[in-house]
């Protein structure tokens, strides 16, 4: 298949890249190499693609409406994954206006061109931060999701709208992935793990919020990748059981499917800590502190639909997730 994958330089968009090129794909990589994390990072990771044959680059903002529109129409894309955005829970109390335009306005610019040009399946990321204020756990895809606590999850479920509206009046499949805490090689560095190996191996004291008593569905790079190619394969239907008196919000009569991507298996963030520092083997100076606006205290998915409509269940345990990623720092960075 050809397929467009836009955050092509992003640690999920790099491994997808990758992965679809492995198995016999043409993909085609867009990104707008924006600098809210080290741009040398994005350029390495996508000099390990870009000798590939079959993998074609486009630097491009999706907010740039008549170049995305070109872009389709010199393309017979035949699936569009849509990983690019403006990531980042904290970052969006500073600057609310970058993910107006990359999450709302190129979201916007993607459903035109997949309408416009007869998009097979659109595949689109969304976060386990739109369960926002909800304390029911696991999360689940048929819980409503109406109190998100950062603009951030507030995009991400706008993403979940947009996309149902589209796949609903046009009939295109639609669907929605809702990844949870996301680490391993390659990741990136604003993420906390990332800042807490850096931190340890400098020497220098980190920040621990809600004390350590965080709680999250640490999910490792391959096996959301994973999950990605099989839902990719796996195109949405009108669901007939779907009911207008009792809506499901993760299915509808439409085309359209909403799955989690996760572990399955939250880690209190002091344990976490722990195991980086097992890795390292230096013990970290730790500023422990109250949780920060936005955060939420636990993440937990419960995954049965991707078990049961796909057959896959992430499983990679943190001490084998951590270890990896210890050893890739370690070599990139020394």
């Amino acid at each position: 298949m050809k397929i467009l994958v836009t955050g092509a330089a992003g640690f999920v968009g790099f491994y997808l890249s990758q992965k679809l090129l492995s198995l016999g794909n043409e993909v085609i990589g867009l990104d707008n190499l924006n600098d809210y994390y080290d741009v040398s990072l994005k350029t390495a990771r996508l000099s390990q693609i870009q000798e590939e044959k079959d993998f074609t680059f486009h630097k491009l903002d999706l907010t740039d409406r008549d170049k995305i529109e070109q872009l389709f129409a010199e393309n017979k894309f035949d699936i569009v994954v849509n990983l690019a955005a403006q990531a980042g829970v904290r970052y969006s109390l500073q600057n609310p206006h970058a993910y107006v335009d990359s999450n709302l306005v190129g979201f916007m610019n993607i459903l035109e061109s997949c309408r416009d040009h007869n998009i097979k399946h659109l595949v689109f990321a969304s976060s386990s931060s739109v369960y926002g204020a909800n304390t029911k756990i696991p999360f689940s895809t048929s819980d409503n999701v109406d109190h998100p606590v950062s603009l951030y999850a507030a995009t991400k479920k706008a993403n979940e709208l947009m996309a149902h509206t589209y796949s609903h009046l046009y009939n295109l499949p639609c669907t929605g992935l809702r990844f949870f805490t996301v680490y391993g090689p390659w990741g990136r560095p604003d993420m906390a793990y990332f800042l807490f190996t850096k931190a340890i191996l400098e020497k220098k004291p980190i920040k621990v919020f809600n004390y350590g008593k965080m709680r999250r569905d640490f999910t490792y790079i391959d096996d959301i990748v994973e999950g990605v190619v099989r839902v990719i394969n796996h195109i949405p239907h009108h669901n007939s059981n779907w009911s207008g008196a009792n809506p499901d919000p993760s299915i509808s009569n439409a085309p359209y499917k909403i799955y989690n991507i996760g572990n399955n298996q939250p880690v209190e963030l002091i344990k976490f800590i722990e195991t980086i520092e097992n890795c390292l083997g230096i013990k970290a100076n730790k500023n422990l502190l109250p949780i920060q606006p936005g955060d939420v205290p636990v993440t937990y998915a419960d995954v049965d639909d991707l078990v049961n409509d796909v057959g896959f269940k992430p499983n990679t345990p943190i001490e084998v997730g951590i270890e990896k990623f210890v050893n890739w720092y370690k070599n990139y960075y020394f």
